[in-house]
């Protein structure tokens, strides 16, 4: 058993001298002009789900889902978010050039809950281009923008117009 535990140690010193000889020397890959590996773009995004879903605060959204707060959220989205998430509608202009990749939330949706959305629009993700909107931002604003991205792939017939006419006429 002893010589067991000796050899497991071993083998994750030497693994993780590896890791750190392969990063010192330059051998991860950085650019950002060419696709993240398979594992690479797992192990991130295992990594910001589970930091997202530990820090986020499981409390509920203040704002309620009413039609008016929806297209408050959703103008605000078409200004602020649609750059890098997508604009309900229509196709996207360029390629993936983010690391991670920004979600395109308009086709896609998203498997976070409006705290967890909110958290992330108010604290941003390291190393990637979600960037603290809650430097700038109320809390007020970032949670009805939550309750719209939240309800983005499900939006009332009204709404949906209501963004759809905004997008057209410049948000």
């Amino acid at each position: 058993m002893k010589q067991f535990l000796l050899g497991a140690l071993t083998a994750v010193a030497v693994f993780s001298l590896g890791a750190i000889l392969f990063m010192r020397f330059g051998l991860a890959e950085v650019r950002g002009d060419i696709p993240a590996s398979r594992l690479e773009g797992s192990l991130m995004r295992m990594a910001v789900h589970a930091s997202v879903r530990r820090h986020a605060p499981a409390v509920p959204n203040p704002v309620q889902p009413t039609e008016e707060n929806l297209i408050d959220g959703g103008k605000m989205f078409l200004n602020e978010c649609a750059g890098c998430h997508g604009t309900p509608g229509k196709a996207r202009k360029w390629s993936d050039t983010l690391y991670p990749p920004a979600p395109q939330l308009p086709e896609v949706g998203t498997e976070y809950s409006e705290a967890q959305i909110f958290w992330v629009a108010k604290h941003g993700i390291r190393r990637t281009g979600m960037f603290a909107n809650g430097v700038w931002d109320s809390d007020q604003k970032l949670w009805t923008l939550a309750a719209y991205i939240y309800r983005i792939r499900n939006l009332p017939p009204r709404v949906a117009e209501a963004i759809d006419k905004a997008a057209k006429d410049g948000g």
